[in-house]
């Protein structure tokens, strides 16, 4: 497997959680009540799987790797990607916010959490095409097959130090039980 391959399987997996994000923010937008501790656990897949896994890849390896290759930070697609997982970031910590605010009580929570949700999901759905489409298969012809093996091997670590063990499968089950309960 090329360490894009990887990647994009996470993808898969981040764009099932905002299939979940939208259908939940049509609920709360809706005036439906929604568990506090589901827009908790999305929050924290996202800043999990999505941010501290997936993102740490692409920052820490695959975009060092490829700027070594000769693809430029500037003006180029890396520095439109880190941009994007800024942006991202933004929108999670709002949602946070807003789910906390949510369990406290706050009466107008639930339409912050709707609108950052809303604002994440058209930015990450957008982001993922452009990854998918552009920068992993540009990857993918300038990272030498040593390169590519010496990045699976980064990504491994990024597993086991930032994600932890078993944790993927309590995330993919939370991910199954979200998607039965909203979609």
């Amino acid at each position: 497997m090329r360490p894009t391959e990887e990647l994009t399987v996470e993808h898969d997996m981040i764009k099932r959680m905002l299939r979940v994000l939208e259908a939940v923010s049509g609920q709360l937008e809706a005036g439906a009540e929604i568990g506090p501790g589901d827009l908790e656990r999305i929050v924290e897949f996202i800043q999990v799987v999505a941010d501290r896994c997936h993102h740490g890849k692409e920052e820490d390896l695959l975009f060092c790797a490829m700027e070594e290759a000769g693809v430029p930070r500037q003006g180029g697609p890396i520095g439109v990607m880190l941009a994007e997982h800024t942006v991202g970031r933004d929108h999670v910590r709002a949602m946070a916010g807003a789910a906390t605010a949510y369990r406290a009580g706050d009466a107008a929570a639930g339409a912050r959490f709707a609108k950052n949700a809303r604002s994440y999901v058209g930015l990450l759905s957008q982001h993922i095409m452009k990854e998918d489409n552009v920068l992993y298969p540009m990857a993918d012809r300038v990272l030498s097959v040593p390169k590519q093996a010496e990045l699976l091997e980064g990504f491994e670590q990024v597993e086991r130090e930032r994600v932890g063990p078993g944790k993927h499968e309590e995330f993919q089950a939370l991910l199954d039980r979200l998607e039965a309960t909203y979609l």
